[in-house]
């Protein structure tokens, strides 16, 4: 997945933004994730076009934009999942080109599609999942009996996942992500295909988690949400349009909300939907 080192070398320092392979990318102590000129080709496709940005510890962090906008391309290539095809970053403090398998034991990961076992009880998927994120037996089983207790699923813990309403999956994936207790928590689209009000309680727990002491990274297309993160980022055909405080953003664009200012700034967008 990876290719040879010379090819990643390659990639490095034939772009004009040489970088040592073992250089420490973090600027600012503060942060939990900076990137700096990334990009991403699929041929002559520009997925995602030169984007920089920073990502602090213990905030929501809301990663918007349009489907095809570069979100979810963006997020593989911190996740470990996919490598750029130019530009740095770091993540947990680990370089995302030569650490992803660093990183991906420090992050939560919580894909759009919904990723837990429907055939498996709601014990046996936080089990599954504990042991493939390493967390030790004994802790393991107190963690669960905390979750299960926090979701209300204590009755409902020898059922069927794939028998659950979607709300309760969500909430279910959502926690099951974070239960190594992650220093980031990479979510995409989590809230997809929920009604409002599943929504409003996911994302309470995510507020939990950061309470915690988890950084949340949350990709969507529902503008609404943005109102509860502590800073965006809006992805207009690749690019960073806009990068602020929800506050900060309106007051800039004389916009009564995110999703105007979202408008403001799409109607340039040449992907569609």
């Amino acid at each position: 997945m990876m290719g040879n080192g010379g090819d990643i070398l390659y990639r490095m320092t034939h772009g004009g933004r040489h970088r040592d392979l073992h250089e420490h990318l973090v600027r600012d102590p503060r942060n939990v994730i900076e990137v700096d000129h990334l990009t991403k080709k699929f041929g002559d496709f520009t997925a995602v076009d030169d984007i920089t940005f920073d990502v602090r510890k213990g905030e929501i962090f809301g990663f918007l934009g349009a489907n095809g906008a570069g979100k979810t391309t963006a997020m593989k290539m911190l996740t470990g999942l996919s490598f750029p095809t130019s530009g740095t970053g770091q993540v947990a403090g680990y370089n995302i080109w030569t650490q992803s398998e660093m990183i991906k034991k420090r992050i939560g990961y919580m894909s759009q599609k919904f990723a837990l076992y429907g055939d498996l009880t709601v014990y046996d998927n936080m089990q599954l999942f504990a042991g493939i994120y390493g967390v030790p037996r004994a802790e393991a089983d107190a963690r669960i009996c905390n979750l299960l207790e926090r979701l209300s699923l204590v009755q409902e813990k020898d059922s069927k996942v794939g028998d659950l309403p979607q709300g309760w999956k969500q909430k279910l994936a959502f926690s099951v992500s974070i239960i190594h207790k992650p220093e980031i928590v990479f979510l995409d689209e989590p809230t997809g295909g929920v009604d409002p009000a599943a929504r409003r309680q996911f994302w309470e727990l995510i507020y939990e988690a950061v309470d915690e002491g988890i950084t949340a990274f949350v990709t969507t297309h529902y503008m609404d949400e943005a109102e509860y993160c502590n800073r965006i980022s809006m992805m207009v055909d690749g690019r960073i349009g806009a990068f602020d405080s929800p506050a900060a953003l309106k007051k800039r664009y004389g916009a009564g909300s995110i999703a105007e200012v979202f408008d403001i700034l799409a109607r340039g967008a040449k992907r569609g939907e």
